[in-house]
């Protein structure tokens, strides 16, 4: 997995592709937000809120808003498969705490990482310096 750039971005986004679920635990919202839930707190997140909907016949979708960003789910059963979302920023989460305990509770075969430094800082800055002088 490519580590983060700790200085030069302001967020860092990891793409979970977990493959292999059982689908039973994919189904239903209760699961999937009770675990998506526990990875966060495992992570270290500190949770704000949290949106979960149940789609018919299964399948399910949520967000869990933290102040660190958020974690994102949507599963499909029917492929034995789910895609997580977590976005942070700062340095306080273990995503790869979160990762394994997603990996363990959906009893996933494989899962990919993606990872992508979000927001170049001096880029940032220096638009923010343009912005606030009013040289746009």
């Amino acid at each position: 997995m490519k580590s983060p750039n700790q200085h030069h971005s302001i967020g860092k986004h990891w793409m979970l592709e977990i493959y292999g679920c059982n689908s039973e635990k994919l189904k239903t919202i209760d699961f999937v937000q009770k675990t998506l839930h526990e990875s966060a707190q495992i992570a270290g997140a500190t949770i704000v809120n949290e949106n979960f909907h149940q789609f018919s016949p299964f399948g399910v979708s949520g967000v869990i808003v933290i102040e660190e960003s958020h974690f994102t789910i949507h599963t499909w059963p029917e492929h034995h498969y789910a895609a997580v979302d977590i976005f942070t920023c700062g340095t306080s989460i273990d995503v790869q705490k979160a990762i394994d305990f997603l990996k363990q509770h959906f009893d996933a075969i494989k899962i990919e990482v993606k990872y992508w430094d979000r927001g170049e800082l001096l880029k940032a800055k220096e638009l923010s310096k343009n912005i606030m002088s009013n040289k746009f």
